[in-house]
């Protein structure tokens, strides 16, 4: 059971105070960001991730992962007054740390979906762009507006975003730096649900409990055919597809599905 505004009952992995969390209930693992008042992406934050995010992919009880940042604001971008203080050459050794902890996220073998409130923004905005699946509430505004420091998007926003709603788009977002409003990022496939501010923990949670009951290994199988699909080419994709198709025969779930769909109608097999 969850409430409206986030999760309940939810146990902390780590009880040391930490700017963010991964708590895990019903097979769902929260990774929540928790460093008012607008969760700023600094060095720790990005650190802390990385290593949330190869945790989620390591347990078995997590199955699902939500991507929250709180009923107030998901994350307002990186930490400027920090990122003032580097110069080129500490820059090109922290650029790849920093794409790298947001990779780890986004290559989660498990549905990822991000609980978007309030600002999403710069790095915020390229941290929802790693989940799967993205709702957010309707007073949501994304955008990438590192234009406007004189600098372009660094962990990962000029691909994910470019890949997720076209070129043209993207550009236009990067370019202008403007920020986008949840009815419009929905239109142009920013996100994929709007919904009440007071419903957006809620809703992802439902979402990802949904996928938790499902077969863990087809749900990897579909995640890395269509991820990796999209970095090649469609033959080699096609490889990556059949090779995962065949592979679940080997599987329990498999059965299951098959022998519950034969005896039982459509929907109704219980994955292990």
């Amino acid at each position: 059971m969850t409430n409206s505004t986030g999760p309940r009952a939810l146990a902390p992995v780590n009880l040391l105070p930490m700017t963010v969390t991964l708590e895990v209930s019903d097979h769902v693992g929260t990774i929540r960001l928790d460093r008012p008042p607008m969760n700023a992406l600094d060095i720790a934050v990005q650190d802390r991730l990385r290593e949330l995010a190869e945790e989620a992919t390591r347990r078995d009880d997590v199955r699902a992962v939500i991507l929250y940042g709180g009923e107030k604001v998901f994350a307002a971008g990186a930490d400027i007054k920090e990122m003032q203080q580097m110069d080129h050459p500490a820059m090109v050794v922290r650029s790849k740390a920093l794409q790298d902890s947001f990779t780890a996220v986004a290559r989660i073998p498990k549905p990822v979906v991000a609980a978007v409130t309030g600002y999403a923004l710069g790095g915020g905005c390229e941290l929802a762009l790693c989940a799967d699946y993205r709702i957010a509430a309707d007073n949501a505004k994304l955008g990438q507006p590192e234009i406007l420091l004189g600098l372009i998007p660094g962990a990962g926003g000029t691909q994910r975003l470019a890949r997720l709603v076209g070129p043209s788009r993207a550009k236009d977002l990067i370019f202008t730096g403007r920020q986008v409003k949840a009815a419009e990022a929905l239109e142009i496939g920013l996100v994929d649900r709007v919904v009440p501010a007071a419903e957006v923990y809620e809703q992802a949670h439902a979402w990802a409990a949904r996928l938790a009951r499902g077969p863990a290994l087809a749900l990897r199988a579909a995640k890395e055919s269509v991820d990796a699909g999209l970095e090649t080419d469609i033959d080699t994709g096609l490889t990556i597809e059949r090779n995962w198709f065949a592979g679940l025969f080997a599987t329990e779930d498999r059965e299951r599905g098959m022998r519950s769909f034969v005896e039982e109608g459509p929907g109704k097999a219980k994955f292990v």
